[in-house]
């Protein structure tokens, strides 16, 4: 590997699944959210999250015509998740099941996988329960913070509802879902190898 084009990247690579983490598990809890800014802003500083509320969006607006259905359901299941995680309790393989919502969100738009909306809703808001516990043991009980965070999360849905909006009306771009998902899908099985490794 003389090239050092592929030794950045492939530097970068390893490197991604340390980014990725930016609630519990990263900083073992030592950093506290409470203010509604620092809410909104959390969901934005971990590539897990991020992906994930994104691609919830590009599925549901690429696979079903319930567009609002999925989304809805994330939102709705990550607050309950974060009002569980204020309470302190700490569900084991939380974020080993963070990390298999990147790698089934992901293969899911890369397959441009045909779901009905009620399905699609049930397995992203049995995801987004635990995204919720992540984020809501670093909230401190402050419900700003979580108004913030709720916030961030439905324009992150948004987004990706007009990402997908967007690759269906290029219909020439076959391969930006693919690019998209598969990017998530192997952000997923860099987390999860680091669990197991």
């Amino acid at each position: 590997m003389n090239n050092p084009m592929k030794v950045l990247f492939t530097a970068a690579l390893f490197a991604l699944p340390v980014a990725a983490f930016a609630h519990i598990g990263a900083d073992e809890g030592a950093h506290h959210v409470t203010g509604f800014m620092q809410g909104f802003i959390h969901p934005l500083t971990g590539l897990d999250h991020l992906f994930a509320m994104t691609l919830v969006g590009v599925w549901s607006a690429m696979n079903t015509q319930k567009w609002w259905l999925a989304p809805l359901s994330f939102a709705s299941l990550l607050l309950v998740g974060a009002l569980i995680g204020m309470t302190g309790l700490v569900v084991p393989a939380t974020e080993h099941i963070v990390a298999a919502s990147l790698l089934v969100l992901g293969l899911m738009v890369a397959m441009q996988l045909k779901l009905s909306a009620s399905t699609g809703a049930v397995l992203v808001g049995a995801f987004a329960l635990f995204h919720g516990l992540a984020h809501g043991a670093e909230l401190s009980h402050s419900f700003v913070a979580l108004s913030g965070m709720v916030v961030a999360t439905a324009l992150l849905h948004i987004g990706g509802l007009a990402l997908g909006y967007a690759m269906l009306a290029a219909k020439r771009s076959v391969w930006w879902p693919r690019v998209i998902g598969a990017s998530s899908a192997l952000l997923g099985v860099g987390l999860l190898s680091c669990f197991f490794a």
